[in-house]
């Protein structure tokens, strides 16, 4: 009985205090909209700071990938990407927590379109720790980067180690692509 009431008070205590951090997540949730500029295929540049899209890793802006023996620039193609969907319109991004770099980790969205959901779903980029719907579903239909052999980003910077300092420029936003 009175192991009962000791598990019955830990699950009371346990559920008042993932309500406290889910308040304190809201609480501490920075968003941001405006115009947004391409850095990479999984960062950008808004309000003056950069974002890194959360849960999802792009090709480096310098790796390639291959593609029936020919090299093809997957990263510069995933930034290409990333640029054409921020041309949409204004940016609406959601942060509250940032990564070893100090750059915000955020849910952004284009016209109320989850933008970090886009680019796996587009092959453009891979899900990392989310978007594993959308990265199944690129690679079934061999959507970008699935449409060749590639490194996983993460391998590929293992491979290639550079100090975390000067990134590409971003880019201005290319037009718009035209609608169907």
């Amino acid at each position: 009985m009175r192991r009962d009431v000791r598990t019955v008070v830990m699950m009371i205590v346990f559920a008042a205090l993932t309500a406290v951090a889910a308040v304190l997540g809201w609480w501490n949730e920075k968003r941001v909209e405006g115009v947004a500029r391409a850095i990479d295929g999984d960062s950008l540049i808004l309000d003056g700071e950069e974002y890194r899209l959360k849960g999802v890793d792009a090709p480096e802006y310098g790796q390639t990938c291959d593609k029936d023996g020919k090299a093809w620039r997957c990263g510069e193609t995933a930034r290409i990407v990333l640029s054409r969907e921020l041309a949409r319109g204004p940016a609406l991004c959601r942060s509250s927590e940032r990564d070893k770099y100090g750059r915000r980790l955020a849910v952004c969205a284009i016209a109320g379109m989850d933008l970090n959901a886009y680019m796996v779903r587009s092959g453009a980029a891979l899900a990392y720790g989310a978007y594993e719907r959308e990265e199944a579903e690129a690679r079934d239909a061999r959507r970008g980067v699935w449409s060749s052999r590639f490194d996983r980003p993460q391998d590929w910077r293992a491979a290639h180690p550079v100090p975390h300092g000067p990134r590409p420029a971003p880019v201005p936003a290319p037009p718009p692509r035209p609608s169907p």
